[in-house]
């Protein structure tokens, strides 16, 4: 597993790279885009719509949505000026507050909410739809002045992300004994999230030692380990799903991570929780 996740990972992160500074921004928003309706596509079985064509049309549903919201806003905008963003930011705030207690609570009250198909649905709604607009509002941040200040901070949050996942993987394996969430992911460790936070930290001083992000080493600090924390909550919560569906993996198309929702569930919080707090509580100039 390790050895896969290994080779997969050397093969990703270099792809990642060249879409984030070589695409044009309209490109690299339409394979944002393309990542959201494969999430969508898992989502459904996460969801328990086990037939094919109830998945498919869940999978055109996102498509279209997420296509108005591509071409609606006018390219290049500084969009916190646009108010629906910040509701979408907000929504994502609260969704992920809610999600921390059903994971604390679980298995407890699960029955509120594990056989009902449309509530599930909603909780994947208010997961991949703020991921989207968080990461376009990232990729438009100053592009007027600078084409590649948006992909900066794109990679950054990914780094601080990635960073943190494996951090707590390979010290939890090597380290762990105090279980994090017995009943959800046992193999996640007190250890492991410890010393996953502290790499991510230290990514955190280094970006911002040698990369144009522009921001109060402070107010980075406070906002990148909330966001390292946030992407804890998404693992978990997505763990939550899968364990209720009776699935181990949410696909295959990963080799060595599983599914597209296996490798950015992290994120899927991380992005939206980090952009909300350099907004709304950190008051970075980031529009």
């Amino acid at each position: 597993m390790l050895k896969y996740r290994l080779i997969t990972a050397f093969i990703i992160i270099p792809i990642v790279i060249g879409i984030l500074f070589l695409l044009p921004p309209i490109w690299f928003k339409l394979v944002t885009l393309t990542v959201c309706m494969l999430s969508a596509w898992e989502w459904g079985q996460l969801a328990g719509l086990n037939d094919f064509s109830k998945r498919f049309w869940l999978t055109i549903v996102y498509g279209l949505l997420l296509t108005v919201i591509t071409f609606a806003v006018p390219i290049y905008w500084p969009l916190f000026i646009v108010w629906q963003v910040q509701y979408v930011l907000l929504v994502a705030l609260l969704w992920w507050l809610t999600a921390l207690i059903l994971v604390l609570c679980y298995p407890n009250y699960a029955l509120f909410w594990c056989h009902s198909h449309l509530l599930r649905l909603a909780f994947g709604f208010f997961t991949i739809l703020p991921f989207f607009c968080s990461v376009i509002i990232l990729l438009d941040y100053n592009y007027d002045i600078n084409h590649f200040a948006g992909s900066w901070w794109l990679l950054y949050i990914m780094f601080l992300v990635w960073s943190a996942d494996s951090g707590a993987y390979l010290f939890g394996r090597a380290l762990g004994s105090h279980k994090l969430a017995p009943n959800i992911s046992p193999g996640k460790t007190w250890e492991g999230l410890i010393s996953g936070l502290l790499i991510s930290l230290i990514i955190s001083w280094i970006f911002n030692s040698y990369a144009p992000l522009h921001v109060a080493p402070l107010t980075l600090l406070v906002c990148s380990t909330v966001a390292a924390l946030a992407s804890v909550v998404g693992d978990l919560t997505e763990s939550m799903f899968k364990r209720e569906a009776g699935i181990k993996d949410s696909g295959y198309i990963i080799p060595g991570h599983g599914g597209m929702l296996d490798r950015i569930d992290s994120l899927t919080a991380a992005i939206p929780v980090f952009v909300y707090l350099m907004l709304q509580v950190c008051h970075a100039d980031i529009s």
